[in-house]
């Protein structure tokens, strides 16, 4: 049965009026409130922030880090890329241009793909590098629609939109459309035959599919009549599931549930039902471990690493703290670990104890590293604004 779509890029694309003008990122400028020094960068960061702070009051800020190892990793914003390679020792610059990464993935040290616009401009772009980040090329001419990406080697990957899902097999230069349940919500594959998928089933309630034939047939994993979720994001490793449901979001505030399964969507156990003032009740049903996720605010993304552990973190720009839940037992006990200072935060963990999180302040942008899998945090690399 032909249940794909063969489609170029370009059908993906969304248009654009008129013709982009690219120009060069920055100029020279004198040294105003620098980055804090890291050992070893030259200068090269603090020169780079210099230029950013001459058109700006507000501090260069990390939109997505992506780490290989404890030791080897990337982060990237507006205009820059910056890179470690001895787990915050010494960082470099990697990249410094026309691209506003918006969100990077890296399968290796040397391929990498991003969603990136030019600039302040809104429209996004699927782009790529094969020399770590240094370069990098438009892969699609046109803006592209894709919410979020994800490649697992230099030739496969996977694009996203609320409703749809896409299969490349040659780095982003052709897509095929997996079919996906009616009233998708949310997707995760974690190859091409075998995925997740957030359903909302109108007047019955959600549901949370799974694939093991590419998209060919769905059954049924999780199911409640309660509290449907405005949309959800899935995390799938090994046997390990996370299903993370949003509900509403008002006054900052988010109410979200997560779930999680340690055998593959068999069974599941309600870890958080955060009910908020502002968001309303937490979508599903049934008795939930905690009601406050970490920091007990927003969720933000997950991490799965090893055979039963999973991060997430979460940040309360009202209460200004980050902090990290985690599991080490595919969700069966969750903890949420102390916070620290900050607005919004983004971790990449690449194992179960080595683990990296940017965290915006009110006037300043941080990297910072744990070896404890979360317990403590040790500030590596800051961007600070002009002082007010």
């Amino acid at each position: 049965m032909n249940w794909t779509k063969k489609v170029h890029l370009t059908a993906l694309t969304l248009l654009s009026a008129g013709l982009l003008t690219v120009s060069s990122w920055g100029m020279a400028a004198p040294a105003a409130q620098a980055a804090a020094p890291a050992a070893g960068d030259h200068g090269l960061l603090q020169q780079l922030q210099a230029k950013h702070l001459a058109a700006e009051d507000t501090p260069l800020s990390f939109n997505d880090l992506a780490f290989l190892s404890a030791n080897t990793g990337r982060a990237a914003g507006k205009g820059f890329m910056i890179g470690t390679s001895d787990g915050g020792g010494h960082f470099q610059k990697i990249y410094e241009g026309q691209w506003n990464f918006r969100q990077i993935s890296f399968p290796d040290n040397v391929h990498g793909w991003a969603l990136a616009s030019v600039q302040e401009q809104n429209g996004v772009y699927l782009i790529g590098t094969a020399d770590g980040g240094s370069t990098w090329t438009r892969i699609s001419e046109s803006q592209v629609g894709f919410e979020r990406i994800s490649f697992t080697d230099s030739k496969h990957g996977f694009g996203y939109v609320r409703a749809f899902t896409y299969y490349t097999e040659d780095g982003g230069r052709s897509w095929s459309q997996i079919k996906t349940p009616a009233n998708t919500r949310g997707a995760e594959f974690t190859s091409r035959n075998n995925g997740w998928a957030v359903v909302v089933a109108p007047g019955e309630g959600y549901r949370v599919m799974k694939t093991t034939d590419g998209g060919a047939t769905w059954k049924l994993a999780l199911k409640s009549a309660f509290a449907y979720p405005e949309y959800g994001q899935l995390y799938a490793k090994g046997d390990q599931v996370y299903a993370l449901l949003y509900g509403g979001s008002g006054m900052s505030q988010t109410s979200y549930s997560l779930y999680a399964s340690g055998d593959q969507g068999k069974s599941w156990t309600r870890v958080i039902a955060q009910e908020t003032a502002g968001g309303g009740p937490a979508p599903g049903s049934g008795s939930a471990q905690l009601k406050k996720g970490p920091a007990s605010g927003k969720p933000g993304n997950m991490q799965l690493a090893g055979s039963s552990t999973a991060f997430l973190v979460g940040f309360s720009p009202a209460g200004e703290q980050v902090a990290v839940g985690r599991t080490v037992n595919s969700g069966k006990q969750f903890t949420n670990l102390p916070a620290i200072a900050g607005y919004e935060g983004i971790i990449s963990f690449p194992d179960s104890k080595a683990g990296w999180m940017a965290v915006r302040g009110a006037n300043t942008s941080s990297l910072y590293a744990t070896s404890d899998g979360g317990m403590t945090w040790t500030e590596k690399f800051t961007f600070k604004g002009n002082e007010q």
